[in-house]
């Protein structure tokens, strides 16, 4: 089951989910937005890792692919096409009842899109974004989830045979407002169900949680990046997340801009910032890569890696993997360990401080 995280209306609020009409001025300046505890983990969505909208019933107004884009929907008015206002994200028709006895839909009527994550894995939490949707947001929603091998199509996840299992229930939902629901269900996924009731418009949908790639595949592949998102690897805690998530480090591909990798704030004293990785599994690293790819004047001056082996004699003990080693400005820095050794986890230490784009841990797991 599904337990709602400061996500707005109750089932009796529900005259308050609507948010007024556009008034003109800055699109956002009335956004419902809200802090949620799992939003510092990664979006198994995220189409930069490879997750897709695969199908969906309806798209009659905005396309089903808009919901997985990383960017923050945008919203231009009176932009108009041949089927109204051109809207950041999917919006389906609207229903109708049965006849002119019964003109409005029945209490199950509902869109639906099926979500096929970039990374398999364990769903702590989801937003459903309905920016910019004011009075043509859906009235509620609900998220399933399912396991399926290999990178099954639309037959394949409609099919009867399919085992769908809720992760959130069917839940009220405001209008241009981050909808946030936790999640406890633990089981791995690799797609999900966004229902929408009867109706309407969602601008994005994240699904953060742990990536649970396959075992099977990583030990075919022998030598891999040992922190990257897509294989399991995962950002537990940071110094400093002042201008952008740590998480961008370990996305797939180059950095294509400066807020695409991992920046903190300037330091005033002596002291230094840090990033901590647990790994893909117990591996030992034997090459690493730190990009500072767009970071010119704020790249940051000096990198040190460390390691520790929750399974080694000393689990607490940090050892050293690079010394301290000096970085320049948007380049790629490629450094090879003396010493590969297992290792869990690894801390990423910069001096004092700055920004790096992409780091890569290679290796192979033990």
């Amino acid at each position: 089951m599904a337990i709602e995280a400061n996500s707005g209306p109750g089932p009796d609020e529900l005259s308050d989910a609507a948010a007024p009409p556009y008034g003109g001025g800055d699109p956002y300046a009335d956004y419902r937005a809200a802090e949620f505890p799992f939003t510092g983990l990664v979006d198994l969505a995220d189409r930069r890792l490879g997750g897709a909208v695969v199908a969906a019933n309806d798209e009659s107004f905005a396309e089903r692919e808009n919901l997985v884009l990383p960017r923050r929907a945008e919203f231009r008015p009176h932009t108009f096409g041949n089927k109204g206002q051109l809207m950041d994200g999917w919006e389906t028709r609207r229903r109708r009842g049965a006849g002119a006895g019964h003109p409005h839909p029945a209490d199950g009527d509902h869109d639906w899109a099926l979500v096929r994550l970039g990374v398999p894995g364990v769903v702590h939490g989801v937003v459903v974004d309905t920016a910019h949707f004011r009075g043509n947001h859906p009235r509620r929603i609900a998220v399933e989830g399912a396991e399926l091998p290999g990178t099954p199509g639309p037959e394949e996840l409609l099919a009867a045979r399919t085992v769908w299992h809720p992760l959130v229930p069917r839940s009220p939902v405001r209008g241009h407002a981050a909808n946030g629901f936790a999640v406890t269900d633990r089981r791995r996924v690799t797609h999900l169900r966004l229902s929408q009731y009867p109706d309407g418009g969602i601008a994005r949908f994240r699904v953060h949680g742990e990536a649970r790639p396959d075992p099977g595949w990583l030990a075919a592949l022998g030598t891999f990046d040992l922190a990257a998102v897509e294989n399991g690897g995962a950002v537990e805690d940071a110094s400093d997340r002042f201008y952008s998530s740590p998480v961008g480090l370990l996305l797939p591909g180059r950095s294509r801009a400066m807020g695409d990798g991992w920046e903190n704030r300037r330091h005033r004293d002596a002291g230094r910032d840090w990033v901590r990785l647990r790994l893909a599994g117990r591996g030992a690293v034997r090459a690493v890569e730190i990009d500072t790819g767009y970071y010119v004047g704020n790249a940051a001056g000096w990198a040190a890696l460390s390691g520790r082996d929750e399974h080694g004699a000393d689990p607490e003990r940090w050892f050293g993997l690079l010394p301290r080693t000096r970085l320049q400005p948007d380049a790629v820095h490629r450094l090879v360990v003396d010493a590969p050794r297992p290792a869990t986890h690894v801390r990423l230490d910069v001096f004092p401080d700055g920004g790096i784009a992409r780091l890569r841990l290679w290796g192979g797991l033990v």
